[in-house]
This record gives C-alpha cells, sequence and structure tokens, in this order.
C-alpha cells in the first residue's frame, strides 16, 4: 500500500513471471488495467493476510469499471474471489468447486469464454503446495497466460 502500486511485492515479481512481463510493461496502464475484487481495502487477518473483500464494495464499482475496458481481450481472474465473480458473470461457475478443481479445468473455462477468462491462484508464497501439485501449470497453463498476455500487449 505504501508504494500505490498493485502487486508491488514478491507476489507481483511471480506473477509478472507467469505473465512474461517485466516491470515497464506491467505497469504500463495503456496495455494492463488491474481491478481489484473488492474496491475497498477490508484489513488484514491475525496473520496477516486480506480478509475477504466487503460485500458493499464490488456491487457498487465493479460493473461500471469491468464497462470500461471494453477492448479487454483476455482476465486473468487472480484467486478465488476474482474467479468467483467472473466465472458466475460468465456463466461458467460450479456450485462448490474448490480453486484446485477449478485451476484443473482452465483450459475448458478458457476455451469457453470472450475475452478469454484465465484462472490463476494468488501469487504468494501460501499457494507454493497448490502451485505444486498442479499438474500441467507451468507446462500448459502459463504458457497459455504468456501468449494471451503478449497477444494483448503489443504495442
Amino acid at each position: 500500500h505504501a508504494s500505490g502500486l498493485p502487486f508491488d511485492d514478491a507476489s507481483g515479481d511471480r506473477l509478472r513471471d507467469w505473465m512474461g512481463v517485466d516491470r515497464a510493461t506491467f505497469y504500463d496502464t495503456a496495455r494492463i488495467a488491474f481491478l481489484p475484487m473488492g474496491f475497498c481495502f477490508p484489513g488484514q487477518d491475525a496473520k496477516g493476510g486480506d480478509l475477504p473483500p466487503r460485500r458493499e464494495c464490488a456491487p457498487a464499482w465493479r460493473e461500471r469499471a469491468m464497462a470500461s475496458l471494453p477492448a479487454a481481450r483476455a482476465i486473468l481472474l487472480v484467486g478465488s474471489y476474482a474467479q468467483d465473480w467472473h466465472l458466475r458473470r460468465a456463466g461458467l461457475a460450479r456450485r462448490g468447486e474448490s480453486l484446485r478443481e477449478r485451476l484443473a479445468r482452465w483450459r475448458e473455462i478458457y476455451e469457453a469464454s470472450a475475452p478469454r477468462l484465465i484462472v490463476l491462484p494468488h501469487p504468494s508464497w501460501r499457494n507454493n503446495a497448490l502451485i505444486a501439485g498442479l499438474p500441467g501449470f507451468e507446462a500448459e497453463l502459463l504458457p497459455a497466460v504468456r501468449r494471451e498476455v503478449a497477444a494483448a500487449t503489443k504495442s
């Protein structure tokens, strides 16, 4: 929060690596947009993690913000809250689905959506075990992310 930049930490380094972009491209607002799920910082829990998004903020801002991005080619759904909202909106949500199950069907979601919806875990170190246990994450999902990001950010 001190820098005023989203993902200005180790998780941002990891996300930039997943996307295949450098820091300058990542923060180039003409090519990449960041939309938080809550639009209001929810505070932190006892372990230092962010609390869930506050219920009143996303309904007040999310639809309007999405409408301002009509040319979006791909949307990286980083974390379960973003996935829940976008997949519900696209008719691709499954009741009771875990993050692991959702990531296992990333290609189905990707191919059924326009703009392309790409599910990703949050790039926090807290998800290392989840990521390590995902078949195809490095070999299939990340190359698809990099292709979409490269195509969407061409100058």
